[in-house]
């Protein structure tokens, strides 16, 4: 009998774990002592006053409060795990499931174009198959620069992933691979060769970069449609479809959507810009797995999507995984960082707690989703429960798009199969798609903060 090795291991922290159970052994015993003399004093000592009755009332309430929560925030100290991956051990890429990529913004004048496709490329350059990596940009500003940006993004992408993948760049972010933010380990690696191909890929992001700061001055490109507009939907790719040269890489699909908005219809925010990418997305691509980024968040670690894939293909783990979440790191912080703006006590303290428990708290961006799992819980064998018009509306492509035998045909080369798509894909991001179903509210992106999302699918793993 074939024995298959493991895709990830995971283990307690050491010596974390001793340490915060001794803690809570000693803070334990000082608790009980400060209670236990807190109603001693209550059976042996005389409250003649009404104030020094009603004094210990309140410190004896205060004390219990704050000693259960202290009891409650221990849980998520005593048992810390450390997982490690295996990503060598995974299936050729042709037996690797499709990823989809959800990236959103809003404001360009907040949110500028020029960062927002830095996220967009980081996301292009994942090591991962490109064949099977789609990524889509929700515009919620339905800026023209958003999408013109997109266009040279694609067109700047071209040269950019064959230099990532022929010298293995970690940092796939150009904005900050040529900044000082890349690390000394990899600036100390540069030959001569990758020297010169270095500057001429700079030249090239550096037009890129103008291109976009010329469309910003210009005014008519940034202009927002703000909340009255169309929906639109489009695929950015080459106008002609050519065969991909020895010195060329294969492309990720990438995907505009801007959603329709009227003042009369309520949008939800980020999590209605998440549901309509869900859509669209099903009717496109329909991957079986889905990553979420800010607008501001690059992919710092290409390696992710193989990792991610080591705990969502398993299938000791994956019935019952909803989600694997990254971290966040940040830049520019200062080596002091007295205020913790690198959160080290989320990322580095309470998620490891979290992990032994039932898993971190979703954190909005960075995060793999099993498709299903915002459509069913694993005690549910199929989506028939969600396949009716009161559940995901009125599409039937989309509601297709729900069995596991759906196959997409977008890609197919078919001008006029791409054109239906795509006007199908627009009536899904149309405001009043929405309007008498459960979209938001039973299944999909739900229409709250990320911390109750998390509660909400993990209830149901």
């Amino acid at each position: 009998m074939e024995t298959k090795l493991p895709l990830h291991v995971s283990q307690r922290q050491q010596p974390q774990t001793t340490i915060y159970r001794f803690n809570t052994l000693v803070h334990s015993i000082a608790l009980i002592a400060l209670l236990c003399y807190r109603f001693s004093s209550l059976l042996h000592g005389q409250f003649n006053e009404f104030m020094a009755i009603f004094s210990w009332i309140v410190i004896s309430f205060s004390e219990l409060l704050h000693s259960f929560l202290w009891v409650l925030g221990q849980a998520v100290r005593w048992r810390p795990i450390t997982r490690h991956v295996f990503a060598e051990r995974l299936p050729r890429d042709s037996e690797l499931p499709a990823i989809d990529v959800f990236i959103c913004t809003a404001d360009p004048t907040k949110e500028p174009t020029v960062g927002v496709m830095n996220t967009v490329i980081s996301a292009m350059c994942l090591d991962y198959p490109p064949d099977k990596l789609f990524v889509y940009l929700s515009d919620d500003g339905g800026a023209p620069i958003t999408l013109y940006g997109m266009k040279e993004a694609y067109s700047f992408a071209k040269s950019w992933i064959p230099f990532c993948n022929k010298y293995g760049i970690t940092t796939r972010a150009p904005e900050a691979y040529f900044s000082e933010l890349i690390h000394e380990d990899e600036k100390n690696s540069l030959n001569s060769i990758l020297i010169k191909e270095r500057k001429e890929i700079e030249l090239r992001y550096q037009v890129f970069r103008q291109r976009l700061e010329r469309a910003k001055d210009s005014g008519d490109a940034s202009f927002s449609s703000g909340q009255n507009r169309p929906p639109i939907v489009e695929v950015i790719q080459d106008d002609a479809m050519e065969e991909i040269g020895e010195n060329q890489a294969m492309m990720p699909l990438l995907v505009y959507v801007s959603r329709e908005k009227r003042p009369s219809h309520p949008h939800h925010f980020k999590a209605g810009a998440l549901n309509v990418l869900l859509r669209v997305s099903g009717i496109i691509s329909n991957s079986p797995y889905i990553l979420t980024l800010d607008c501001d968040m690059y992919c710092n670690d290409s390696t992710s999507a193989r990792q991610a894939m080591c705990f969502h293909i398993d299938p000791n783990t994956s019935p019952s995984l909803a989600f694997v979440q990254f971290p966040q790191k940040f830049h520019n912080i200062s080596k002091n960082d007295i205020y913790n703006e690198l959160l080290r006590t989320a990322f580095e303290v309470l998620w490891y707690g979290f992990d032994g428990l039932k898993g971190p708290i979703l954190s909005g961006t960075g995060f793999y989703m099993k498709r299903e799992a915002l459509y069913r819980s694993p005690q549910q064998k199929d989506l028939s429960h969600v396949t009716s018009t009161t559940n995901v509306g009125n599409s039937e492509e989309f509601i297709a798009s729900l069995r596991r035998d759906y196959k997409t045909n977008a890609f197919d080369n078919d001008d006029n199969t791409l054109a239906s798509l795509l006007h199908e894909a627009r009536l899904l991001a149309s405001c009043t798609y929405e309007q008498h179903t459960q979209w938001g509210e039973q299944a999909n992106f739900l229409i709250t903060e990320p911390e109750i999302s998390f509660l909400l699918y993990t209830s149901n793993c």
